[in-house]
Order: structure tokens, then sequence, then C-alpha cells
């Protein structure tokens, strides 16, 4: 069986969630069946294992409808996308498609980084839900990254193919150590700083959390910044910015919590990061932070900063921080990239075998 992967959404200097997916995912699943990368980029080859790759056109091209013609030189059994746009038109492979959220049919917003002529697109694109229909129809089978999105896809009735979860998951944890209640009361929040990320919420509800500081991670604006500095009593928010990988990891071990107050996502990756660290959460009730948290995290109304300063101040009991830390730890536990490349593969060979036996 031969197992093409998109790998052209991969970043060519840091990962974002979608890059970090493809790339685990493809050199966990090549430890199991070999595999080729599809790039578009060589500077993308830095952000990937050493494998065997093929380079087609940017996912970003006009003629990425018609990229199944180029593929198909490549006479591939099978080809997995890790994004839902790749054009599968004339496809002469099985080939199953991906969807992360449906995040952007409630809020449109698209990220900043994409061109104009993208943004626009993107915007048009999530104004009905029958373009995300013929793409997903033009797939064998359709995965997803939990199973609160499988459970979208199939009210809003997206694909008329079996949906199979395969979970996104985070990268093994940097030197963890047994953890200790935190001498400082300090919280973390990483993310984007999107109107759906709700960081707003945390920042009022510093009000109720005196002695607490708020680090907000992750690249933002001097607007944005401003804007929430109004929000929150003075010296209680510290904005990090873009973090390494080392730092993010010693905030997490300084941390009482990791906060998130977001109305909508696909997974959550922060949490399962945090929970792997022995950091507890505390995060919106929403049904993927409640797949994703199961019973080690606590729970509060995403536009209640009241709620979300109680939740904080319940980790001050006697004993709970510690109870909320080791079942951080035996939940994430339940998250790793060896367990969505055998689902993946399992679907893969799945796509591969049908189109064999229809063939004969």
């Amino acid at each position: 069986m031969k197992i093409l992967v998109d790998c052209r959404y991969v970043r060519i200097d840091r990962h974002d969630g979608i890059s970090r997916y493809s790339a685990r995912i493809t050199e966990a699943l090549a430890k199991l069946h070999p595999v080729t990368m599809l790039i578009h980029d060589e500077r993308q080859l830095a952000m990937l294992p050493d494998m065997p790759w093929e380079k087609i056109e940017s996912p970003t091209s006009l003629l990425e409808p018609l990229v199944a013609r180029q593929v198909n030189k490549l006479n591939p059994d099978v080809v997995w996308t890790p994004m839902q746009t790749m054009g599968a038109f004339g496809r002469r492979y099985g080939f199953v498609n991906t969807v992360h959220d449906l995040i952007y049919y409630v809020n449109r917003t698209p990220p900043r980084d994409l061109p104009w002529i993208i943004r626009v697109v993107w915007r048009l694109y999530h104004l009905a839900w029958w373009p995300q229909r013929i793409l997903l129809n033009g797939a064998d089978e359709v995965v997803t990254v939990s199973s609160t999105t499988k459970d979208l896809i199939t009210a809003h009735h997206l694909t008329r193919h079996p949906v199979s979860v395969v979970s996104n998951a985070a990268d093994p944890p940097l030197g963890v150590r047994p953890r200790v209640v935190p001498t400082q009361r300090n919280l973390v929040y990483m993310g984007s700083y999107m109107p759906y990320k709700n960081v707003e919420t945390l920042a009022a509800g510093m009000h109720d959390l005196p002695g607490y500081t708020l680090h907000l991670l992750g690249r933002t604006s001097q607007e944005v910044r401003d804007r929430l500095a109004l929000l929150a009593p003075e010296g209680s928010l510290v904005f990090d910015g873009a973090v390494s990988d080392e730092e993010y990891a010693a905030a997490l071990d300084g941390a009482t919590a990791l906060v998130h107050a977001s109305k909508n996502e696909g997974f959550g990756i922060p949490l399962v990061e945090s929970m792997s660290r022995g950091t507890p959460i505390v995060v919106s009730d929403i049904p993927v932070f409640r797949e994703v948290g199961a019973d080690a995290a606590l729970y509060f109304a995403a536009d209640d900063p009241s709620a979300f300063a109680a939740q904080v101040r319940a980790l001050e009991a006697p004993g709970e921080w510690n109870v909320r830390s080791a079942a951080s730890r035996e939940r994430a536990a339940h998250y790793s990239w060896e367990a969505s490349a055998e689902a993946l593969l399992t679907v893969l060979t799945r796509v591969a075998e049908a189109r064999t036996a229809r063939s004969v």
C-alpha cells in the first residue's frame, strides 16, 4: 500500500496547530508503514521527519481544485490530507480528508496571516454549508480531531461517508519534574486572541483574584493588549508574547493553572500540554473541553468572569491542587501521536482495500 501524506500545510519557521498535527502524525505513521510526503516548498523539510517526499503545487494555488492530476502521476493507493481543501477532482486513488473544527461558521473572522484574497474566499466559503459538503463528499472517508467535532459533522449532515476520530495530541513534555503546589499564584493562557477565544473573560475575572497574575502567551497586537489591560486590575496581566517551547514549559511548571475561556474549539492542545506537566486546567464549559479535560479539569461558564475566578480559587482548598495535578497527568496520557497514527492507519488501510475490492 502506497500512502501519500499532504504536508503542504507545514510551516517553514514555527508550527501552528495544523502544521504540528501534520508533522507529528506523519512521523508516527511512518513508524507503522512507509509514507511519502507531499510538500510545496523545500524549506518545509526542516520541520518534517527525514522521509521520502514529492513536490507539488501550493495548497493556496488557483490550481488546487485540479491538484489530483499531479498526485495521480505518483500512483498512490491512498492519500491523507490534514485539511479539507485539497482538490479531489479526477483522482484515481483512495482519499481521506480531515476537518478540524467548524468554528468559522459561527466566528467568520479568518486568521490575519492569510493573504487578503484567501481571507475573502474564507468568508464566502463559511457563509453556507454546501461548499463543505462538496469537499467532504469528494473523499472516501473523513477524519476529525475530536468526538465533539464528529458529532457536529453528523448533526449538519456534512458528508455521506464514514467519519472517524484521529485525535489531536501534544508533544511529549520536556523535562517533567515532580510537582508541588506553586508558591506564586500565576495563571497561564496560551493561544491566539481572536474574538472567539474570549480572553476578555479571563482579564475581567482578575478583579476577583487579588494576588494572582495572568501571563498571556502568544503573539498579539498592541491594540489587543490595551483593550485587555483596561478590563483587568492594574498590574495583574503580563504579556509574555511569543515564547519558546522551553519558556512555555517553565511557565506551566510555575503556574497554579492554565486557563482558557474559549467559546468554540475543535480540540484544545494547550489543555493537554498543561495536563501532561501536572498543571491543572481551569477552562470554559464547552463540549470539546469536557471531552479533553474530563474529570481532571475545573469548568466555568464562558461569559462569567466571577465563575472563572471562583474555579481558580477552588484550587486553594487543602489538597485540591495536588488531586487535580495527578488527575491531569492521568488524563493527558489518553492522548498521543502514536495512538492517533494507529487510528489513521486503520482508516487508510480500509479505504485502500475497499478501492482495490471495487476494481477487481
